[in-house]
């Protein structure tokens, strides 16, 4: 189950809104989602959350590039509206990298052999020949292996930008402790508690 609220800040305090994310698929999406609410380009913070499991804050401040903080990068990179808070320059990753295992996958079939060669034995000298495909298919295989779990591993754990909201009172620490509901914290801190109970 998820939930997601957008806070804006005004000069008579913070507006808060419930969020539908059915029409936001990228990051650009969401930013732009924020930028629609900003007041006189103030500050405005996007909270997503699955129940029991991550939550996400992007933070935006007029046109400046969007901030980011996801409580637990594995668990989110299992959601799709995880994986819009999962940028490659968040992960560490060079842009595109995805792609490049995709198309990696399609080329090479399970057991290590590309499209078009023989898996197995075809003729008379059939004895010597397997021995030495199969241990370079077992070679390509773990190869393949190995460079997909470097290259599009998640870390476990809370990433992005752990200073994110400590101009609003909530320390680096503070974000590091927060579980489930954790927006309820992060209103109470902000002042905005009363108006987010007002749309939840």
């Amino acid at each position: 189950m998820y939930f997601a609220a957008l806070l804006a800040r005004t000069e008579d305090g913070w507006e808060a809104s419930d969020t539908e994310l059915d029409d936001v698929e990228t990051l650009s999406d969401l930013t732009d989602l924020a930028q629609e609410a900003s007041v006189d380009e103030d500050t405005v913070l996007v909270y997503i959350e699955q129940e029991d499991a991550w939550f996400g804050i992007l933070r935006v401040d007029g046109e400046e590039d969007p901030r980011i903080y996801v409580s637990d990068a594995s668990a989110a990179a299992r959601s799709s509206y995880g994986e819009i808070l999962l940028t490659d320059e968040l992960l560490g990753r060079e842009p595109g990298v995805e792609d490049e295992i995709a198309a990696l996958e399609e080329l090479v079939d399970l057991d290590g052999t590309e499209d078009g060669e023989p898996t197995g034995p075809t003729g008379p000298t059939a004895g010597a020949t397997p021995s030495s495909s199969a241990t370079t298919a077992t070679t390509d295989t773990n190869a393949t292996s190995d460079s997909d779990f470097d290259s599009d591993a998640v870390p476990a754990g809370p990433i992005g930008e752990l200073g994110i909201l400590a101009d609003f009172g909530i320390s680096e620490k503070d974000l590091l402790t927060l579980r489930t509901d954790a927006l309820t914290e992060i209103a109470d801190a902000l002042g905005a508690s009363e108006v987010l109970e007002a749309v939840r």
